[in-house]
């Protein structure tokens, strides 16, 4: 079901197809955004068909049939998800579209009754409004989680969503 945003970012967000054209561009930038911040092999984001995985959630933000944003959430296991793909278009920042993003997969986390969302962005500056971001929404330093080993070039955060916290 589509949430309607109101405010300063004003729109829609639903779950959408990562196959879309306009997704699928946004996507691409998202993806040569981390890769020309990150080493290649400290990019962990998710192309198309890691996207189009049962366990992942695909989320856009739309004003109108304008793509401003896109975000997932990834199921880690009954109690665990992930945030992933969280970008937003580079002329729609600084409007309050991953703010509004980001507040709507923390409530689909708890309504998908998840206890733990984490996630892994770059350590790098380039990533320092992300950072910021997740750390006004309540997300913590954590230790690496999943698959993820400890690199001077990722920073791993976490939120408890409905649960005990998250610690390290």
């Amino acid at each position: 079901m589509p949430t309607t945003v109101r405010g300063e970012a004003q729109g829609r967000i639903s779950i959408d197809d990562p196959r879309a054209p306009d997704v699928r561009a946004l996507l691409e930038r998202h993806l040569a955004f981390a890769n020309s911040h990150s080493p290649p092999e400290d990019v962990h984001a998710l192309d198309v068909d890691a996207l189009l995985d049962p366990a992942v959630t695909f989320f856009s933000f739309r004003l109108g049939d304008e793509l401003l944003g896109v975000a997932a959430l990834k199921r880690l296991d009954e109690s665990h998800a992930e945030l992933k793909s969280m970008h937003t278009a580079q002329g729609a920042r600084g409007r309050g579209i991953g703010r509004a993003m980001l507040d709507h997969l923390i409530y689909f986390a708890r309504q998908r009754r998840f206890q733990r969302v984490s996630l892994e962005t770059g350590a790098m500056p380039a990533f320092a409004p992300a950072r910021s971001l997740y750390a006004s929404a309540g997300f913590r330093p954590c230790e690496p989680f999943g698959d993820y080993r400890l690199s001077r070039n990722s920073t791993f955060m976490a939120l408890s969503v409905n649960g005990p916290s998250p610690g390290a």
